[in-house]
């Protein structure tokens, strides 16, 4: 978020790991945990929506083919956007409050809810959804390249419950799902931080997306819209890998038990295995 929306003519930041460096130097580890207050409120309801959207649009679908991942896919990330957006801008405004300083001298929000109580209090249900269609325009096909990803390397691996390396399997696609999954959209994701950004100075740049997009090239250039991307693969990596690697071993688990015996585990193919 900070190598997203900082001032080009005066950087912080050289890249990420200056940036790394910089935040602990300067506002020591905590700095690095800003606004995690959001996300952990937030991403179990996340991953809960998507994984059960996306499972119950492929059985809806009635096949389970490439093109029915990725609409299933698509459909999750699409809903999930009710949660995540107003997440991400808490997120956001947390993130870049107090840069550079050890010890806040001036504390507009207390923690995530309270950010959002006051976007609220000043601004309405509009402020709170601020970045809503670039959030949409980027969850959507990402979320379809992210289960799209992780069935083709599934079937690829042929991932077997029985097989002793169906873990660093799982771990594995999960990981790649998530990278090409941020490279399918990761330009709109620079585009959302900027816009949800906006404002928190007091001064206003962006009227919109396309004017958002526009000014960010004219005074950057193509580069600007691979800000941060470094960070955020290094990040989806393991993120995902523990996430897709999780929901998929602890339904094969219920399934085994027989707690669930109507509950398919929706992110692995129907492949002529146990799995």
């Amino acid at each position: 978020v900070r190598l997203q929306v900082q001032n080009v003519e005066k950087p912080l930041y050289r890249g990420t790991f200056h940036c790394f460096q910089s935040i602990i130097k300067q506002e020591s580890a905590f700095g690095l945990y800003k606004g995690i207050g959001s996300p952990m409120m937030g991403l179990t309801f996340i991953n809960a929506l998507v994984f059960g959207v996306q499972g119950n649009t492929l059985r809806a679908l009635g096949k389970d083919t490439p093109l029915n991942q990725f609409l299933a896919g698509s459909a999750a990330g699409a809903i999930q956007c009710v949660i995540c957006c107003p997440m991400e801008l808490a997120k956001t405004r947390m993130q870049l409050q107090g840069t550079g300083e050890y010890k806040l001298k001036t504390k507009n929000y207390k923690n995530s809810l309270d950010c959002l109580i006051k976007i609220y209090q000043k601004e309405g249900l509009r402020g709170i959804n601020r970045g809503m269609v670039s959030t949409f325009i980027r969850e959507t096909p990402s979320f379809g390249f992210y289960f799209l990803t992780y069935d083709c390397m599934t079937r690829y691996l042929g991932c077997e419950a029985e097989d002793s390396y169906v873990i660093p399997k799982l771990l594995f696609s999960g990981g790649m799902s998530g990278i090409v999954s941020w490279l399918s959209t990761y330009p709109m994701d620079v585009i959302k931080s900027r816009l949800q950004a906006d404002g928190v100075g007091g001064v206003t740049q962006y009227k919109g997306i396309l004017d958002c997009v526009r000014k960010s090239y004219h005074e950057e250039g193509w580069r600007v819209f691979t800000r941060g991307l470094t960070s955020t693969l290094l990040r989806a990596f393991p993120v995902n890998a523990a996430t897709f690697a999780t929901v998929t071993v602890f339904l094969m688990y219920m399934k085994s038990e027989d707690n669930l015996p109507e509950c398919e585990p929706a992110p692995v193919i129907h492949q002529p295995s146990s799995l």
